[in-house]
């Protein structure tokens, strides 16, 4: 796959965000934070609150590294590397993902064609809930190629996993190996049967640490990973610095070229039966977007529930109206 960020009408080290809520604004200030970007340019339907925003985290640059933060519009992304998308609702407490799917697919109508219009070349990065049906409404609506369209996925998920099981186990949660798959949602699945501890099967790892009641701890620690965002969003009323963080790292991945294996939204294409929806699994992510998807074992009962998770986004994805507006012809 051909290196996108070689091409020479993109500046390799500039990011775009659409969206300066709570999420965009904590993943920019995160992006900033790490060095990763030299110009990163923020883009709201609120343009007061994308210009305080880029003034506020442009204070802290003195703290990083040189970079330009700055409000825009969608004639600043033509050259970016990566577009990333944060705008839509947001998810209100007893609300789920999916109940969002209306409200941010007419959004994305509008945002997704700027972006295409624009003349953009690089990556785009849905983060917007719920992510896996809009990363497949925004690679339907813009025609980019299904590589250069992916989805935060269940990055943080699965980050929540490892620390959840670090905790459980007392062990370093870097040392964790587990991925969340499916739906970043309700049908969410933990592929336990690919699970482990440095080299060493979780169940295993559990019995070497003390922890006997396999089933019960399984079924806890899954629901408590699944029910996060809705104890966090009732407690404080939104979930920025995980998923924030989750966005810097595959921002890093990207810019960087990392090659690195993360369970992010891409398109199936017939993996595990399922074909024709975005579903987070872990693939390398490379400059190029996804390069490659990584088969993982899985138990029967764990394909059953991730065919079963493909088949309730399909269900919404066929009652929406993806179609778009003529454009008005000029007279």
């Amino acid at each position: 796959m051909s290196n996108i960020l070689e091409n020479a009408n993109i500046n390799p080290r500039k990011i775009a965000m659409v969206g300066c809520g709570f999420v965009g604004s904590t993943s920019v200030y995160a992006i900033m934070q790490s060095g990763i970007a030299s110009e990163i340019v923020l883009i709201d339907a609120d343009q007061n609150r994308a210009e305080g925003e880029a003034m506020d985290i442009s204070h802290a640059i003195p703290f990083s590294t040189t970079q330009h933060i700055y409000a825009g519009d969608y004639r600043d992304i033509k050259d970016a590397a990566l577009v990333i998308v944060t705008a839509g609702a947001a998810q209100k407490p007893g609300e789920s993902r999916l109940d969002l799917v209306n409200k941010n697919v007419g959004i994305f109508k509008s945002i997704i064609p700027q972006i295409k219009d624009s003349g953009f070349g690089g990556i785009l990065m849905i983060v917007s809930n719920p992510v896996d049906i809009l990363t497949y409404v925004a690679w339907k609506i813009s025609g980019f190629s299904k590589e250069r369209v992916i989805g935060s996925g269940t990055v943080l998920d699965s980050a929540r996993l490892k620390y959840m099981l670090g905790e459980h186990l007392d062990v370093d949660a870097r040392n964790v190996h587990a991925y969340v798959i499916g739906e970043h949602g309700d049908s969410e699945i933990v592929a336990w049967s690919s699970a482990d501890v440095s080299g060493v099967n979780v169940n295993q790892f559990c019995e070497i640490r003390g922890h006997f009641q396999h089933e019960s701890s399984m079924k806890k620690i899954a629901d408590d990973v699944k029910n996060s965002a809705y104890e966090i969003i009732e407690k404080k009323h939104a979930t920025y610095y995980g998923v924030a963080s989750a966005v810097r790292r595959i921002a890093e991945v990207i810019l960087k070229d990392e090659k690195s294996i993360l369970p992010v939204s891409s398109l199936m294409e017939g993996e595990y039966g399922i074909s024709d929806i975005y579903l987070s699994m872990p693939a390398v992510v490379t400059s190029s977007g996804v390069e490659t998807k990584v088969h993982i074992d899985l138990s029967y009962e764990e394909l059953t529930n991730l065919q079963n998770s493909a088949n309730t986004l399909k269900e919404i994805l066929g009652r929406l109206d993806l179609s778009m507006p003529a454009k008005k012809q000029d007279k």
